[in-house]
């Protein structure tokens, strides 16, 4: 299992080991991966699932934010997936299930930089599924909405605006976000119980798997209803346009 830092509180606990890895450096990345071959004649699955969320108009925009939410959800997924490809293919086995979220599937208010490094990652994935198809090496996603978690509360966010409608939007959509992550209080077991049936049971080449109600629903809401009502929907029900 590769941890980050932060879940030291895994330490003593049987069978979990955590190891200290900061995706956005090959280096880290690399000694990490040194240090699990140590513990482990093996490794099976990869899940990438470091992210963060920055929600700004793209007026309001911060060069650096920008640069960080790319490095971490985006680039974080393809240097991790660099580093541990070798192992793999040497031992004809292995598999990446890298989180993505429904914002890698539909395209949402004030979603202007988070929604592409996931559409990335989407991207990523099968482009790279068909390049390791010869060494059993499986690639999936996985897609679901807002998980009871500190997610929300540590999103980086734009300064308040002097621009009226800016702060509106802000406001409806803080609000939507935080209800959501309140009522999806079973949303996490469902994701640990499918991701575990995925590791134990790797799909030939590439696949996407949505969980819950959200993502489900969305994703379909999107395929079915294309995007002029699609966009209709969500001014109406979202932005109340």
């Amino acid at each position: 299992m590769i941890c980050i830092k932060e879940a030291v509180v895994f330490d003593g606990i049987p069978n979990i080991k955590c190891y200290e890895i900061n995706v956005t450096s090959s280096e880290s990345i690399n000694i990490a991966k040194d240090e699990i071959l140590k513990d482990n004649k093996s490794i099976d699955v990869i899940i990438n699932n470091a992210g963060i969320g920055y929600r700004s108009f793209v007026e309001l925009s911060e060069d650096a934010k920008i640069d960080c939410i790319v490095k971490v959800n985006w680039l974080g997924v393809v240097k991790v997936c660099r580093a541990f490809i070798p192992h793999f293919r040497e031992q004809q086995k292995g598999q990446f299930i890298n989180i993505t979220s429904i914002a890698g599937l539909v395209n949402l208010p004030l979603g202007s930089f988070y929604h592409p490094t996931k559409q990335a990652v989407e991207s990523f994935s099968e482009c790279m599924a068909y390049e390791l198809l010869n060494f059993n090496i499986s690639v999936a996603t996985v897609q679901f909405g807002n998980v009871p978690s500190n997610f929300q509360k540590n999103v980086s966010k734009c300064e308040k605006s002097s621009v009226d409608s800016y702060n509106e939007m802000m406001k409806s959509i803080d609000g939507i976000m935080n209800k959501k992550t309140c009522d999806n209080h079973n949303l996490s077991i469902s994701i640990l119980e499918k991701i575990y049936k995925i590791a134990e049971n790797p799909s030939k080449g590439f696949k996407k798997y949505s969980i819950g109600f959200d993502a489900k629903l969305m994703k379909n809401l999107r395929r079915f209803l294309g995007y002029r009502l699609f966009d209709r929907l969500i001014r109406r029900y979202v932005l109340s346009k």
